[in-house]
């Protein structure tokens, strides 16, 4: 699966909420037999209520949706996406595996990468010609909290408020991630909160 996004003006099916809908509006599809979402909609929810208020309004919908397994194994499909138009700002996130094993690709992922994995609780290796980590359940849950979900959100203020072009690539990519590092502290304490729930 692929970590970086297509977050720009891209087609979906949903309609604008109304003026009458609680926001954001929460969807979550059956996963399939291989793969499970490391956190509900609501937690999802709960995580983005931890942020402060001006970071993730206007988030209209979560969506967490259905990946076909043929559509796992081309290792096209991202993580999670930020997709805005037609009066919807939607964050869709994606399962994982029931393995714990996220596929990164055939390329080597970067070293700052690996290290950010391994410091995360990953192992990365490297298994028949395709570069994988492997997590334990309750540090995937944190990671995709604050490495996919709060990345997400660093889109979204990026794309409202400092609005990258698409050629800057890097640079809405680096903005995200330097949004989820800001916020590792809220989502241990989103982590601890679901704990006790």
């Amino acid at each position: 699966m692929r970590l970086a996004d297509n977050i720009f003006m891209r087609a979906h099916s949903l309609k604008k909420p109304s003026k009458f809908d609680e926001l954001p509006v929460l969807i979550e599809d059956n996963p399939s037999r291989d793969f499970f979402f490391p956190i509900s909609a609501d937690e999802a929810k709960r995580a983005l209520e931890a942020l402060p208020e001006g970071d993730y309004s206007g988030i209209t919908h979560i969506w967490l949706r259905r990946l076909k397994k043929s559509e796992y194994m081309t290792g096209e499909m991202p993580l999670a996406e930020f997709v805005c138009g037609s009066g919807v700002r939607l964050i869709i996130l994606y399962p994982v595996p029931k393995n714990l094993k996220i596929m990164l690709g055939k390329k080597k992922p970067s070293q700052k990468f690996i290290n950010d994995l391994t410091k995360a609780g990953a192992e990365v290796f490297l298994q028949e010609g395709v570069w994988a980590a492997k997590w334990g359940k309750e540090q995937l849950k944190m990671w995709y909290i604050n490495k996919v979900l709060y990345h997400e959100i660093g889109h979204h203020i990026d794309w409202y408020f400092r609005h990258w072009s698409k050629a800057n690539k890097k640079q809405v990519e680096e903005f995200a991630d330097q949004y989820a590092v800001q916020k590792t502290a809220t989502a241990t304490y989103v982590m601890n909160l679901l704990k006790e729930k």
